[in-house]
């Protein structure tokens, strides 16, 4: 029951009241993420089509926000026990200024790659009109999720809802 009333809430928390705007070009659940260049931050550039194949949790942050800093040490956990295997994990954030994000990612010590997003392109397309904003995206590209807050992306009831997105076996 607690599991149960837990999940729950997890869900909740994650859903947009229909009061806020979307952001220009907001890609919504159930579409198709566009291509888009990411600029690399720690690690290369990439495209987001190359993440295409396998699930991908995308986490849109910045390192003056204190919700993104609280639940980047779950998304790390969640990404080494189960990442490589059955899912990608990647974080964009959307700092103006990479040397501050670079500092927190190095304080951090997250092994996930990380991309910035100085021109919006991205925050625009994921809807990340606030943040922490973190996606469940299906090998193909579509959006299944949008959860926004801070989150303990590896506990129980965060892995649940991981694995019944993904349809997949944790």
């Amino acid at each position: 029951m607690k599991t149960i009333l837990g999940l729950i809430l997890f869900l909740l928390a994650g859903i947009t009241p229909l009061a806020l705007a979307k952001t220009p070009g907001e890609v919504e659940v159930g579409e198709m993420l566009r291509e888009a260049p990411m600029q690399g931050l720690s690690g290369p550039s990439r495209l987001l089509l190359e993440f295409r194949g396998k699930p991908l949790i995308i986490n849109v942050w910045a390192s003056w926000c204190g919700p993104c800093r609280q639940e980047m040490g779950s998304l790390e956990r969640l990404s080494r026990r189960y990442g490589q295997k059955h899912f990608t994990v990647i974080g964009i954030s959307t700092d103006d200024y990479s040397d501050a994000a670079k500092a927190f990612l190095q304080k951090s010590g997250t092994t996930f790659s990380h991309f910035i997003d100085t021109r919006l392109l991205l925050e625009n397309m994921l809807g990340a009109n606030r943040i922490p904003l973190t996606l469940l995206v299906d090998a193909q590209g579509r959006v299944l999720g949008k959860f926004y807050g801070a989150k303990e992306w590896d506990s129980p009831e965060a892995i649940e809802v991981v694995r019944k997105t993904f349809r997949i076996q944790l």
